[in-house]
């Protein structure tokens, strides 16, 4: 009879572990199901930077564009991405982040088409504008929406995602290019950037509410079944639920708060630097302008879009590095790898150029150092600069924080994008990528002396540390 009886505790000791397995399966299934969606936000700026690098040839040629009239072709979605993030916060506030993100991707659908169907350069340059105000949107609000559905053990590598995908988009659409390149059609490459974004805007339907913003308007009940479906233990809901409450007796005011509080100008200052780091580190450079920087090293036309693509592939791959690492090794270890393989990839590149591109090995090597700078940036400053911007923020500035810090990104990106062509002819191949060694270097140095720990420390402890005057690298750990 005690043995049946304790047959019987034993299985139903294993029914029930074999339960909370299941459930905790199931959740972390949701969890990362819904990352993944929200994500695709970043997808869709992927398609946008990565797009333009195959078709700007083939439609400058098309109405014989100048220099300057293809800078602004480029350019011109950063301008329009400005404007996304600096509308973005109030959007996030009031429509709320999943609205936000619908509206982000059927702006993205619209300007696409419009993209396609350009008859003049101002036409194609009022398209692009669209595109990146639908970008700046998602860039703004993806993050932030990920930030909060997302545990403090998984915030890093759910944030990372967003970058993952806008890698994953830039692969694609080089990918496109390269097959479009063969009949030089420019509108194709535009118009299947379409395909996925109609996707994402299908996707995002089925996405919960942020249970920040639910709150905010005061459905706790919704809020709470959010809670209770991303998480596996209802006491961490119920915990979560208060802390939220607790973080939100404090209103949003942070223009105000920007005047009036020093501290919170440091953070925000710390959000600008970190953002316009992220930018004037080159990525987009080469994003943009790969095929053209690949002809400089004599590469043809047909290699320049498959090297081109083969970067894009090794800029998708290293991301997975940040996204696996960001909550193991902590932010700054990987900035510190990141901005040493950047200074050094552009360097050597500098000497390349300078001393001629003629042996095809040194057009191998080319492109080989292009590769080892974007898995430079995809593993450091391209994900993490958006996970620091979205944890560095007090709670109560944090839209303003994160707009203005997103509005430097898109600020930054444009002058960048605008100045390129020309600093190419002024200072040269070789001059211009070491300057951008030497801002690499630069950035190594601001990291260790303003960026903080933030791996494994809750958004409350970092702002009370902030708050407190505490010097911003000892933020975190």
């Amino acid at each position: 009879m005690s043995d049946q009886v304790e047959t019987g505790q034993m299985t139903s000791d294993v029914d029930d572990d074999d339960n909370a397995s299941s459930i905790f399966d199931a959740t972390k299934f949701k969890i990362v199901a819904i990352g993944v969606i929200a994500a695709l936000a970043g997808l869709m700026s992927g398609l946008d930077i990565g797009v333009v690098a195959g078709a700007l040839e083939p439609f400058g040629r098309q109405f014989h564009a100048s220099t300057i009239a293809l800078e602004w072709v480029v350019s011109s979605m950063m301008a329009g991405a400005a404007v996304g993030a600096v509308s973005a916060g109030w959007l996030s506030h009031s429509l709320g982040r999943k609205r936000s993100l619908i509206l982000g991707a059927a702006v993205f659908v619209g300007g696409t088409i419009g993209c396609a169907l350009s008859w003049s350069v101002p036409s194609m340059i009022v398209f692009r504008v669209v595109m990146g105000v639908a970008v700046g949107i998602s860039a703004f609000t993806a993050p932030l929406y990920l930030s909060e559905i997302a545990s403090e053990e998984t915030r890093g590598a759910m944030v990372s995602t967003y970058q993952l995908m806008v890698t994953v988009g830039i692969f694609v659409a080089f990918l496109s290019d390269t097959y479009f390149s063969y009949t030089n059609d420019w509108r194709m490459m535009f118009g299947v950037a379409g395909i996925p974004a109609i996707l994402f805007l299908i996707g995002v339907l089925f996405l919960p509410y942020s249970p920040r913003w639910l709150i905010i308007q005061g459905r706790h009940k919704e809020a709470r079944q959010v809670l209770l479906d991303l998480r596996d233990d209802p006491l961490e809901a119920a915990q979560e639920i208060r802390a939220i409450r607790e973080q939100l007796q404090t209103k949003q005011n942070g223009f105000a708060l920007f005047r009036t509080n020093s501290n919170f100008r440091r953070s925000v200052a710390l959000g600008v630097m970190l953002q316009a780091m992220q930018q004037l580190a080159g990525i987009n450079i080469v994003m943009y302008y790969a095929p053209k920087i690949l002809e400089a090293a004599h590469f043809d036309a047909h290699s320049q879009m498959w090297c081109t693509a083969i970067i894009g592939l090794v800029n998708m791959l290293a991301t997975f590095v940040a996204v696996g690492l960001v909550d193991r090794w902590g932010r700054k270890p990987i900035l510190y790898s990141g901005f040493t393989i950047m200074a050094l990839g552009m360097a050597f590149l500098g000497v390349l150029l300078n001393n001629g591109m003629e042996t095809q090995s040194s057009q191998i090597i080319a492109v080989f150092l292009l590769m080892v700078f974007c898995a430079g940036f995809a593993m450091s400053a391209g994900p993490l600069m958006w996970v620091l911007c979205s944890e560095i923020q007090p709670l109560a500035g944090r839209d303003f924080g994160i707009s203005i810090s997103t509005l430097t990104n898109w600020v930054t990106n444009l002058a960048v994008g605008v100045s390129f062509l020309s600093l190419m002819q002024m200072l040269g191949s070789a001059g211009t990528f070491w300057l951008f060694a030497a801002l690499n270097a630069l950035f190594l140095v601001l990291t260790i002396l303003f960026v903080p720990e933030t791996k494994g420390m809750s958004l409350a402890k970092i702002e009370k540390r902030l708050m407190k005057g505490t010097k911003l690298r000892h933020l975190g750990r």
